[in-house]
């Protein structure tokens, strides 16, 4: 097992022992790991959320904490923490192994020898663009400490705004020098190549072919993902050119997606889960200096208009988001309609409004710690009250813009989809504006059914949605995606194939227990469906995978096929693992209700779902047989036919009885 590092000029690879990966494994608490990117919420023995993989305002990402492993089944994502850190943050397995190590601080042995070139081949380019910006991040950080620029230019200006040595070594704040190409320079000298520094969008190459540095003469603030990696940067101008952007962003890279970061959350989802609130400004000062005064819960859009995107990935972490304005009047108009879009995702908004000229920054230096925090405790309200009355205090003495600003309030109602709260908030609305409440509401029952002849007619029955993940009627699929776990059954196979699953079921969650012989359940297993084979490719390869290791007496278990890079198996066995419905501890602690668990009835359950499958086996060779029969041309060939269909009856039958039925 390897994972790749840049040097210099050279690619390496490290061999990361089977002892050292087992014990990232071990360590790796997939409630912990999870908890870093979703806000978790206890639910009988496990853990759901809504799901960090694809939008939904229902959770139904469920996380084992006793079986270490996750699983949606809203859109089919699952395994374990490896798995978890390879999908949330677009890793390789190895890079997910040494992100894992890196967080419970196990150190992985060096073990430095040159790529192949195959292996050069498969080194991920997202990873080479994430290699590059850690560089950049040191680099601009030894600038602004160790040269006499950085310290008279950068250094003097984070200290000009009160910023202490803590929270600009917490920042990782930085200073790229004055000069075209100084990093870019430093880059290439330190070995990287010219195509990679193009794709981090770091350096810029002119129509004459130069190479210079997008930030130049610019203290520099490191944008980081959830997970606290550096993934772009801010840059702000330290001359008075005005024809030059004050504020300068990295644009989008193969890591860097603007519309789906939001600055200092990888700081702040902490203190987010346990408050259930987060504080929304606008630019990285603002983030800084709340955090110098101890609110620790606060993200920026980095200056630009909330998307939809940011919205999700704060309702990961917290039911609210209080939206912190300045007095400008005009920038507060202008980014309601984001807050209209939080309303709409179903998150609660309040908002706080600063005095005239003030903003996080300055006023959090003017009130001190103590005071800020209590400002900030009296003076936020809801944001249908703000709006309320700041369409009041604007139209009190024009009734055709305070009919439009109505008009307004109510539509930002009518986004809310909680129904319970949109009716509150129409009564208060009504009180504020001295109006009757059914005005409103029948305002808002225009909007909506507006709204429904604007949106397009849903097909009806597009998809058909059942419990059978990786399942389709779709007639033409193709082997490749058979191969991923995508095929095809008839209704009257259906039955035989949730056979299949159940056995699969309960090899992984119970064959390696030893209830027979002293040997593993899953041996006695392979031996009574030794002359079977699954129709589902999928599960096929999963039968034939414990096959193999049964021959040298190992046990093919969760840990097997959750290391296989097969997205279908490992998502598959996630499913497998995990169980949807789990009964209340309370029953038990409250009521002394005692509910058997299927591991009590293990190879009752093992013994049923092999004689369902043997049924099964039977009527397909039944089936197969009455064609036989009926395409038979000679009287011998009949007579063949109709014992085997005697004989086949009769092992129906036998089969049937011990399944305690009298018609299967």
């Amino acid at each position: 097992m390897f994972y790749c590092i840049f040097f210099g000029d050279f690619l390496f690879f490290m061999m990361i022992p089977s002892d050292i990966i087992q014990q990232i494994k071990d360590r790796s608490d997939i409630f912990e790991v999870v908890n870093d990117f979703v806000s978790l919420k206890k639910k009988g023995q496990n853990y759901t959320a809504c799901c960090p993989f694809h939008n939904e305002k229902t959770p139904s990402f469920s996380v084992s904490q006793v079986k270490g492993i996750y699983k949606c089944f809203g859109c089919g994502k699952g395994g374990d923490s490896v798995s978890f850190i390879m999908d949330i943050e677009n890793l390789s397995y190895p890079e997910a192994l040494r992100w894992l190590a890196k967080k419970y601080q196990i150190e992985i042995p060096d073990d430095d020898k040159p790529l192949t070139d195959e292996q050069i081949n498969q080194f991920n380019e997202k990873e080479s663009v994430f290699v590059i910006h850690e560089f950049a991040h040191q680099y601009f950080i030894q600038q602004l400490k160790n040269t006499d620029e950085g310290k008279t230019v950068g250094l003097s200006y984070f200290k000009e705004r009160d910023f202490r040595d803590f929270i600009i070594d917490k920042f990782g704040l930085g200073y790229n020098p004055t000069g075209w190409n100084t990093f870019t320079k430093a880059a290439l000298e330190a070995g990287f190549k010219e195509d990679t520094l193009i794709k981090s969008g770091l350096t810029l190459k002119t129509d004459k072919g130069a190479l210079i540095d997008r930030f130049r003469d610019r203290v520099m603030f490191p944008i980081f993902s959830v997970a606290g990696r550096v993934i772009g940067f801010g840059g702000r101008i330290m001359t008075t050119d005005k024809k030059v952007a004050k504020y300068l962003n990295s644009p989008e890279t193969p890591i860097y997606e603007k519309s789906k970061v939001l600055y200092g959350l990888n700081f702040a989802k902490k203190t987010i889960r346990e408050k259930e609130n987060c504080y929304l400004v606008e630019g990285y000062t603002d983030v800084i200096s709340l955090h110098q005064v101890e609110i620790l819960n606060v993200v920026s859009s980095s200056g630009t208009s909330l998307t939809i995107e940011q919205i999700r990935l704060l309702r990961r972490f917290t039911p609210l988001v209080t939206v912190l304005y300045d007095g400008d009047f005009a920038g507060i108009k202008a980014s309601l309609r984001g807050i209209d879009l939080i309303l709409e995702e179903g998150l609660d908004v309040k908002v706080l409004l600063f005095p005239d000229g003030e903003d996080p920054d300055s006023y959090s230096k003017k009130l001190g710690q103590v005071e800020f925090y209590e400002f900030l405790e009296k003076n936020t309200q809801d944001f249908i009250t703000f709006k309320t009355n700041l369409f009041i205090k604007e139209t009190i003495n024009d009734p055709i813009k305070r009919a439009e600003g109505i008009k307004d309030i109510i539509a930002s109602i009518t986004k809310i989809p909680d129904v319970v709260k949109r009716e509150l908030f129409f009564q208060l609305t009504a009180k504020l504006l001295d109006t009757k409440e059914e005005i409103l509401i029948s305002e808002s029952e225009k909007i909506i059914q507006k709204e429904k002849k604007k949106a397009p007619l849903l097909e009806e029955n597009k998809t058909q949605n059942n419990e059978e993940t990786n399942v389709t009627n779709d007639e033409n699929i193709t082997e490749d995606k058979q191969k991923e776990g995508v095929f095809i059954f008839s209704r009257e196979e259906k039955g035989e194939y949730k056979q299949e699953k159940e056995l699969l079921h309960l090899i992984l969650n119970y064959g390696e227990l030893e209830l027979i012989d002293e040997k593993p359940l899953l041996f006695f297993i392979l031996n009574e469906i030794a002359d079977l084979n699954f129709h589902i490719p999928l599960y096929q390869t999963m039968l034939d995978d414990m096959r193999l290791e049964a021959k040298f007496d190992r046990v093919a278990g969760k840990e097997y096929f959750l290391n296989k890079e097969n997205e279908a198996i490992k998502n598959l066995v996630a499913e497998l693992l995990m169980p949807k419905y789990t009964i209340s501890e309370s029953w038990e602690k409250k009521f002394m209700v005692f509910t058997p668990q299927e591991k009590d009835h293990v190879l009752v359950n093992v013994q049923e779902v092999i004689l369902r499958l043997k049924i099964f086996y039977i009527l397909r060779m039944i089936k197969e047989n009455e064609k036989n029969l009926k395409n038979a041309e000679t009287e011998e060939a009949q007579d063949n036919c109709l014992m085997v269909g005697l004989k086949l009856e009769a092992m129906r039958k036998e089969i049937a009885k011990g399944l305690n039925n009298a018609i299967f």
